[in-house]
């Protein structure tokens, strides 16, 4: 499995950043999200930050939180 890194900064969950993560599941299967001290780093943050990206990507991709890293996994069919 291939993955890639990209970090959430200060300008948080953008329009952006959304269109990074899909360039970079173009070539790789997972992304991995590192939140720096400047987007916040409180648990319910965090959470936040991960809803917002999978409502943006759609039902092909689920989320897991481990630390201050949001795990970004895309399947071939939607998740329910």
């Amino acid at each position: 499995m291939t993955q890639t890194n990209i970090q959430l900064g200060k300008n948080k969950v953008t329009e952006n950043f959304i269109e990074t993560i899909k360039n970079h599941f173009k070539k790789h299967k997972n992304v991995k999200i590192d939140v720096l001290k400047s987007a916040g780093r409180e648990k319910e943050m965090i959470k936040v930050y991960r809803d917002q990206v999978l409502e943006k990507l759609g039902k092909n991709y689920t989320a897991k939180i481990i630390g201050f890293t949001i795990f970004v996994k895309k399947w071939r069919k939607a998740k329910r």
